[in-house]
């Protein structure tokens, strides 16, 4: 799956201090004795209550982990057991950035706001980091919910500065130009086959025994040590897109640590869906998506000349595709380049005037914006390869995949008939999952009976192509109680903070207030943007849905 960024352009001590942890929240996953999953429970209690003991020594943030962070801003580390059935060995520090609220009320700069507490933020992936998070107090959408919370960003363990896992040398990870056929031959498959062993073992070489303990559901234990050492009673948390599985994995297991939950684009928890199904659904949503961007596109030929029908639009795109292949811009912009760039139009439509205005000047005969928006960047290949394999990691461990190739072979094969533009390159970024060297876990049956869990607040876009909507229906009906905010014939992923006012209102309701509209809620559709004055996304809806693919370097993050 693939993710939302917040930013495009955030065991001796349990018996004397278990007190001060809160009481209940017995995981779903297994409850105190010998069923399964309580050694890792009694794990959790014992490094929440060292942490609580603990708590976090913050000081100032170096600009590894958060460049140019404003004096108030500051980082520490929490320390967590690589593995939770054993709490006393070996550990592992994770980084996290506060910045404090700010107590002023934005309407009115005379009026003094009472502090709630710390909002935690997680924006996806697996691989994606937090710490910039603090960072949005300066924007406007975010000054409300800024002046009543500390902001908190962290970098789940494997990410960044967290204990960080590498599969490959970035030089390799970001080699380009690279190809990205929609309807591979049977040697191209072979080729793909075999890098994806490669990096599957390239992933145990590097991780060695600790490469099984990089799981969901180890991020969402994580998050219950971080909400100790923070000196939360309960736990205000934002997640977008992968965040929202593991913040709905933590309210499962941990339902009276919730103070307040925020879910935006939210993943499908379904277990028979964890991630080899999903992954196929996205795809298939992905083609609808760039169907919107090719109408937008031919709605503005006048501005960019591809053509006055999505048709047309389709064939210069495919004409792009074929002279990238015969020779690369810039000498290293070839075909998954291309598409791995247009593919974040699919995240926002924030990109669209950007991404259109690139493949018009390519195809009549100015090459430079393509480059400077596709190539890859040699200084980003240490944090994209990283991310990669975060995220590969993650979803190969969390779940059962196909191991016999035939399988794959035949769903995308099917589904690259109608669903052409991401299907292929979705099943070569996952594909080492059918080669994983370490145990599959069998995924968490996500759910909360009425009365369990405060009140969740879910917000998605109808036409998310990275988090389709029937997931946030399926994590609604699930989560009993919570609350869906959908925003009509829209497909941003990630849309909290963003440029709808009314999805804003409801987010700072309720985080503010406590207040939800009632089981459901929709808004009315953003405005796209004008296709005359190419626009920078917003700082809070990224794009970043996945990590890059090894065959196009950009910042891609699963959901």
């Amino acid at each position: 799956m693939r993710a939302a960024a917040l930013y495009s352009a955030a065991g001796t001590l349990l018996l004397t201090t278990l007190a001060a942890a809160p009481a209940g929240g017995v995981p779903a996953a297994g409850a105190p004795g010998s069923g399964p999953g309580a050694a890792e429970l009694r794990g959790t209690e014992v490094a929440a209550a060292r942490a609580h003991a603990t708590g976090i020594a913050f000081g100032a943030c170096s600009a590894a982990e958060v460049p140019k962070a404003p004096s108030a801003v500051r980082c520490g580390t929490v320390t967590v057991p690589l593995d939770y059935a054993h709490p006393n060995g070996r550990q592992i520090k994770l980084t996290v950035s506060r910045g404090p609220a700010t107590q002023k009320d934005p309407r009115n700069s005379k009026r003094k706001v009472p502090r709630q507490g710390a909002l935690v933020y997680n924006p996806g992936g697996p691989g994606a980091s937090s710490m910039f998070f603090p960072l949005v107090a300066a924007v406007p959408e975010w000054q409300r919910i800024a002046s009543a919370y500390d902001l908190v960003g962290y970098a789940p363990r494997g990410v960044g500065r967290s204990a960080p896992l590498s599969c490959q040398d970035p030089k390799r990870f970001v080699a380009a130009p690279t190809a990205s056929p929609t309807h591979p031959s049977e040697s191209y498959k072979q080729q793909r086959i075999a890098q994806a062993k490669a990096y599957a073992h390239g992933c145990a070489q590097h991780a060695g025994s600790t490469l099984p303990f990089y799981t969901s559901l180890n991020n969402a234990r994580d998050l219950d040590v971080l909400r100790a050492a923070l000196g939360e009673d309960r736990l205000t948390f934002m997640g977008a897109s992968y965040g929202t599985y593991f913040g709905a994995m933590y309210a499962t297991m941990f339902p009276s640590h919730v103070r307040r939950m925020v879910l935006d684009a939210a993943v499908d928890p379904d277990p028979e869906k964890i991630w080899y199904r999903n992954n196929l659904e996205q795809s298939a949503a992905f083609e609808e998506r760039w169907a919107d961007f090719r109408d937008w596109i031919a709605r503005h030929d006048d501005v960019y000349r591809l053509g006055d029908t999505a048709e047309k639009v389709q064939r210069g795109y495919d004409t792009a595709r074929k002279r990238l292949a015969g020779k690369a811009a810039g000498g290293t912009v070839g075909p998954g380049q291309l598409q791995s760039t247009l593919l974040k139009a699919a995240y926002s439509d924030a990109y669209w005037p950007s991404r259109a205005q690139a493949l018009s000047a390519y195809l009549h005969g100015d090459p430079k914006p393509l480059v400077e928006m596709a190539a890859p960047s040699p200084k980003a290949a240490a944090e994209a390869e990283n991310l990669n394999a975060v995220y590969t990691a993650v979803e190969c461990n969390d779940a059962p995949w196909p191991t016999d190739w035939k399988v794959w072979d035949r769903d995308n094969t099917r589904l690259a008939r109608m669903a052409p533009f991401e299907t292929w390159d979705n099943a070569w970024m996952n594909l080492p999952c059918a080669y994983w060297p370490a145990p599959r876990q069998q995924p968490l049956d996500v759910r909360t009976g009425r009365g369990e869990l405060p009140t969740v607040l879910i917000l998605a876009a109808e036409r998310d192509a990275a988090a389709p909507y029937p997931g946030a229906l399926e994590m609604n009906r699930r989560l009993a109680g919570s609350v869906l905010v959908t925003e009509r014939d829209a497909g941003t992923h990630g849309i909290g903070g963003g440029p709808n006012k009314c999805v804003g209102g409801h987010l700072d309701a309720y985080l503010l207030e406590g207040r939800v509209p009632g089981r459901r809620a929709s808004c009315a559709p953003h405005e796209l943007p004008s296709a005359a004055a190419p626009a920078k996304a917003s700082p809070r809806q990224g794009v970043q849905a996945r990590p890059a693919t090894r065959s196009a370097m950009s910042l891609r993050r699963p959901v």
